[in-house]
């Protein structure tokens, strides 16, 4: 019973993390400002069929290659190249997350939350999503994962006063 409160949570906050808005649209309650929380609110909403599925590369070390490779290519631009969150994407490495049980994880990856700017994944080979899902898992708690999730500010663009001209 403990073990699944635990992962219930952890899938409710992976989710709502997934690119945080300060509106809540949908009629779950949801934490939100300063704690964060929001931000991983969907995983909680796959459905438990899904939340039960076995992770078919636990533990391969060839999947976690191969899972760094597609994070790499499609998840470091928003979630940060340590899955410590970045400009767009939440913390991968929150306890929320990596505390959720692998098939909600694979449920997110294949459905999104594009409301909140999380891609839906579907098009990418099943295999693909599960290595994914191992190497998300095989990070483990980042200790800056006790800081709530803050997306990065956008770069400051100089005022036509700051640029530099060229010189006479």
């Amino acid at each position: 019973m403990k073990e699944s409160i635990v992962a219930f949570t952890a899938t409710f906050v992976f989710l709502g993390v997934s690119f945080s808005s300060s509106q809540n649209t949908d009629s779950t309650p949801a934490k939100s400002g300063k704690s964060g929380a929001s931000v991983y609110a969907e995983l909680v909403k796959a459905p438990e069929k899904a939340r039960a599925k076995r992770n078919p590369f636990e533990g391969d070390p060839d999947a976690v290659a191969a899972g760094r490779n597609l994070f790499e290519r499609h998840c470091a631009e928003c979630h940060g190249a340590g899955a410590e969150g970045g400009k767009k994407g939440p913390n991968l490495r929150a306890p929320e997350v990596q505390e959720a049980p692998p098939g909600a994880i694979f449920w997110i990856l294949t459905n999104g939350v594009v409301r909140r700017g999380m891609p839906v994944w579907s098009k990418l080979p099943e295999p693909q999503r599960w290595q994914l899902v191992t190497y998300l898992k095989s990070l483990g708690v980042s200790a800056s994962s006790a800081l709530p999730y803050q997306p990065e500010p956008p770069e400051p663009r100089a005022s036509p006063s700051q640029r530099s001209s060229p010189l006479r």
